[in-house]
């Protein structure tokens, strides 16, 4: 039974990855190299349970005790000796993803699983200077932005992992609160990022072509298509529309569509341009300075608003 956890790197996947667990009743050690995030990490963790404790998800005492869980180590091995189940949040380079892991089985005990947060590395080649034994005990575990809000996390289960070991980390999972999806075949972006970009492509197209406006095309998304996607997928709004309806208008419709396979012009631009979005002020929309969080926050709360409805639907 996985009972203690670490997380390695306390980034921005890093650290609500830790908090989650905290929030759930896991100990978590968080191990951080760079000193000034492991000196602020407690502080960031806190804003956002307070956060959550205003809107409702969580109440003021989990605040503190969630921040009891929490440790914070700048020396790996220490943070991971008594672990049960390591993922690393770290940068996406795959030479770094290959010495994590071959560090880690060297200090983690026999049975400690250990996964990467990675959409984009294959996991067989983040695993090259492991040996096959603990290579049975190694996955992908990718986790959604924010992730102490968004519920979905992917498994892989790629032929590697017995199915004993793939269920104890699913358990975890779900004991937890998180909705998991098991990933069979290790192909880039797995499924759900698959899936987006499949959606981003065609209104990046939208734009581009000036059929619709970044605001309308905003609006259709989010209360057509994205309305029942936040209750039911994509197979399913397909069984109740129809498949003989569907096959028909995927006929008259993908032909037409973009099918390109590098990034949008419109968005390479925007990149060229420096509007990077939220983060550099300006994206396809404005963000001000003095607006970012207030705008941020608006966001978080439609996502807690979300997160509270699921528990009506979720099995």
């Amino acid at each position: 039974m996985i009972k203690n956890i670490s997380v390695l790197g306390a980034g921005t996947m890093g650290h609500g990855i830790a908090e989650f667990f905290a929030m759930n009743g896991y100990p978590v050690n968080i191990y951080e190299p760079y000193e000034p995030m492991r000196k602020s990490c407690k502080d960031t963790v806190k804003g956002e349970l307070d956060f959550l404790a205003e809107n409702g998800l969580i109440t003021k005492g989990d605040v503190e005790a969630s921040l009891d869980r929490i440790t914070m180590y700048d020396d790996m091995a220490a943070a991971v000796k008594d672990a049960d189940y390591v993922i690393e949040a770290l940068k996406e380079d795959l030479a770094l993803k290959q010495g994590i892991f071959a560090d880690l089985e060297k200090m983690t005990k026999a049975d400690c699983v250990c996964a990467s947060n990675t959409s984009s590395l294959a996991l067989n080649k983040m695993l090259e200077k492991v040996s096959k034994e603990k290579q049975g005990k190694c996955m992908v575990c990718h986790w959604y932005n924010p992730p102490h809000l968004m519920p979905l996390v992917e498994l892989s289960y790629f032929g590697n992992m017995d199915e004993a070991t793939f269920n104890e980390v699913r358990e975890l999972y779900k004991k937890a609160g998180k909705q998991t999806c098991k990933v069979k075949k290790d192909v880039p972006g797995l499924v759900a990022n698959r899936i987006q970009q499949g959606v981003a492509r065609e209104a990046f197209s939208l734009m581009e072509q000036g059929i619709a406006d970044p605001e309308d095309v905003e609006t259709a998304l989010k209360f057509g298509p994205a309305f029942r996607y936040a209750t039911t997928g994509q197979l399913e709004v397909a069984d109740m529309g129809g498949l003989d309806i569907w096959c028909t208008v995927g006929d008259n419709l993908l032909s037409v569509m973009d099918n390109r396979k590098e990034a949008n012009p419109i968005l390479r631009q925007k990149v060229e341009e420096g509007k990077l979005g939220m983060k550099s002020g300006e994206g396809f929309f404005k963000y001000p300075p003095e607006q970012a969080q207030e705008m941020k926050n608006a966001f978080q709360k439609k996502l807690i608003i979300q997160l509270k409805a699921s528990k009506n639907y979720i099995d």
